[in-house]
């Protein structure tokens, strides 16, 4: 499954923190740690890039 590489707008950024959120809470807190490793595996795969992916996790680590 290919996308284009393509920015979300604002408006569809806050879409997906809120559906996020909202999977986090469902997930529980014993599972959060769980799910956001599986969600950023599918996406890793979706993505199809390893570099792009270690970008992405170099950026979501700053400023934590």
């Amino acid at each position: 499954m290919t996308h284009a590489n393509s920015a979300l707008t604002i408006a569809g950024l806050e879409t997906v923190y809120d559906q996020l959120a909202t999977a986090i809470d469902q997930a529980g807190q014993g599972k959060a740690e769980l799910f956001l490793v599986k969600l950023a595996l599918l996406n890793a795969n979706a993505l199809g890039d390893p570099a792009v992916f270690c970008e992405h996790l170099q950026a979501a680590l700053q400023d934590l």
